[in-house]
């Protein structure tokens, strides 16, 4: 792990437990806030494609590719220990002791976000806003260093991105 990596962890980390209410915010976003996310996103693509189940069929696919297969493969050759399991920190709930790198959360839900920016832009934007702000609070509750969260969101974005062109590609055939 690099130096820097661990710095701004330790900066981020070393707030929490400070205020019971920004803890109760970040714990929420960390937590919970991604299936909300999914979900308006989801609702989002499936009126943007006029009720049809093609975004949902890309946000599934861009999904299982992120989280399912190249997070698996990457977490199969490669275990990185979670910051909690390596150096002393605040950490706000319970988590496995599963590797940390990339973030799971992140190639989850960033795959939606590239889908949803890749049909608007604006509305996208917001939603990468509010996908870092996930990132952010996972880093601050314990449970991620900032370059796993990084990770994930480079590898979702690319995820989304692959399969947008993938099914656009097969459209123009």
């Amino acid at each position: 792990m690099n130096n820097w990596d661990y710095l701004i962890f330790q900066k981020i980390n070393s707030t929490a437990g400070l205020n019971h209410w920004c803890d109760q915010i970040m714990i929420f976003l960390a937590e919970y806030f991604m299936y909300i996310l999914l979900l308006a996103g989801v609702i989002y693509l499936f009126f943007a494609y006029q009720k049809q189940l093609k975004g949902i069929i890309k946000v599934a696919g861009a999904i299982i590719l992120s989280r399912g297969i190249v997070t698996e493969v990457i977490r199969f050759f490669y275990y990185r220990p979670r910051p909690f399991l390596t150096h002393p920190v605040t950490q706000l709930f319970n988590h496995d002791i599963s590797g940390s790198f990339p973030s799971g959360h992140m190639t989850f839900i960033f795959p939606l976000i590239a889908l949803v920016y890749l049909k608007n832009k604006k509305l996208g934007a917001l939603f990468m806003f509010l996908g870092a702000l996930i990132g952010l609070a996972r880093i601050y509750c314990g449970v991620h260093y900032p370059s796993d969260i990084a990770a994930g969101i480079i590898i979702g974005i690319f995820c989304g991105w692959l399969v947008e062109k993938m099914a656009s590609k097969k459209q123009t055939e």
